[in-house]
C-alpha cells in the first residue's frame, strides 16, 4: 500500500482548479461590468505593454523634446498643435506619450510589488501554518507589528532607508527597484496570515497526513500538495493588491518619494501637472489622473468578482 502510493502523486483539486472546470466563464460573461473592467484593464495594460511602437514620441529621447513646445493645450482647444492631442508638458513632452510610459512604469512597479510580496508572503505563512510552535509565533508576531503601521508608512521607511544608504550613488534604475522593495515588503502580511490560515486547515487532511506518512520532504509537500490548494484566496488578494500597489507608487511618486521627473510614472506625472493647475493648465495633471483612476477601479472591480466567483459560500 505505502509502495502504491509512492508511485501515484497526492493531489486534491483546490477551490481555483474546481471553478475554473465550472461555470466560472459563464459567471464571467454574465456581469456586464466585470467584462467592462477585463477590456479596460486589458486595453491599458496593452497600451502600456507596446508604449514604444504606438506612443506619437518618445519622453525619454532629448532629440524629440522643444521647450518652445511646452504648456501646449489639447489639440481641440484654442492655441493647440494638432501633433500633440493631450497637450504637452512643462518640457515640451507630449502628454499621450507620458500617459503611456508612465503606465507602463506604474504597472511594471505595481507587477513586480505585489510578485515580492506574494512569494514572500506565501512561503511564511506556508512555514507558520505547517511548523507551528516558535515559528509559526514568531512570524505572526512580526505581521501583527507591522500591521500597526499603513502600508504606505512602511514604503516610505524603506525608501528613505534606501535613499540614505546609497545617498549620491542612486540611479534611475536603483530608484525603481527601491520603489519595489519598499511597496513589496507593505503588502506581504495579507498573503501570509490568509496562506497560514488555510495551511492550518490543509495539514490535518488525509492527503498530507499521507504524504508524511511515507516520507516525502516537509517542502515537497507544502509546495506540491498544500499550495494548490491555497492560491484560491491568494489571487484575490494579489488582484485587489495590485491596485493598491499602483496606488502606493503614485502616491510616492506625488510626495516627491518615488521616481524622478526623467522616469514619468502616473504620479510623478500628476505631481507635475498639479504645479501648473493653477495657472489654468489642468490637461498635465488631469489626463494622467483619469487613466490612473480608470486603472485602479477597472483592477478592483476584476479583484473583487473574482473574490466572489471563488468563494464557495456564494456558489
Amino acid at each position: 500500500m505505502v509502495e502504491q502510493l509512492q508511485f501515484q502523486p497526492l493531489r486534491q483539486e483546490g477551490r481555483l482548479t474546481a471553478a475554473l472546470d465550472s461555470d466560472l466563464l459563464h459567471a464571467f460573461l454574465r456581469s456586464k461590468i466585470t467584462v467592462a473592467a477585463a477590456l479596460v484593464t486589458v486595453a491599458l495594460v496593452l497600451a502600456a505593454v507596446l508604449a514604444p511602437w504606438i506612443a506619437p514620441y518618445d519622453p525619454f529621447d532629448l532629440r524629440q523634446l522643444n521647450l518652445l513646445d511646452s504648456h501646449l493645450p489639447p489639440a481641440w482647444l484654442a492655441g493647440g498643435d494638432p501633433g500633440y492631442l493631450l497637450g504637452t508638458d512643462d518640457q515640451g513632452r507630449d502628454v499621450l506619450s507620458t500617459i503611456l510610459y508612465g503606465s507602463r512604469i506604474s504597472l511594471g512597479v505595481g507587477v513586480l510589488a505585489v510578485g515580492l510580496a506574494a512569494a514572500l508572503g506565501i512561503v511564511l505563512g506556508l512555514i507558520a501554518g505547517y511548523a507551528g510552535g516558535f515559528l509559526d509565533a514568531l512570524i505572526m508576531r512580526i505581521a501583527d507589528v507591522q500591521l500597526t503601521f499603513p502600508a504606505i508608512l512602511i514604503a516610505l521607511l524603506i525608501d528613505g532607508t534606501g535613499r540614505a544608504l546609497f545617498g549620491e550613488h542612486r540611479n534611475e534604475t536603483l530608484e525603481f527597484w527601491v520603489l519595489v522593495l519598499s511597496i513589496g515588503l507593505s503588502f506581504w502580511v495579507q498573503y501570509a496570515r490568509t496562506v497560514r490560515g488555510s495551511t492550518l486547515v490543509e495539514k490535518s487532511k488525509d492527503y498530507v497526513l499521507a504524504a508524511r506518512l511515507i516520507g516525502i520532504h516537509p517542502a515537497k509537500i507544502l509546495f506540491r500538495h498544500v499550495l494548490p490548494n491555497v492560491i484560491g484566496p491568494v489571487l484575490v488578494i494579489a488582484t485587489i493588491n495590485l491596485a493598491l500597489a499602483i496606488i502606493t507608487e503614485a502616491t510616492l511618486s506625488f510626495l516627491g518619494v518615488g521616481l524622478p521627473p526623467t522616469q514619468p510614472s502616473l504620479g510623478t506625472l500628476i505631481r507635475i501637472g498639479n504645479n501648473f493647475l493653477f495657472a489654468g493648465e489642468w490637461w498635465i495633471a488631469i489626463f494622467p489622473g483619469i487613466t490612473l483612476a480608470l486603472l485602479v477601479v477597472a483592477i478592483n472591480l476584476l479583484g473583487d468578482w473574482l473574490r466572489d466567483a471563488l468563494n464557495p459560500r456564494l456558489q
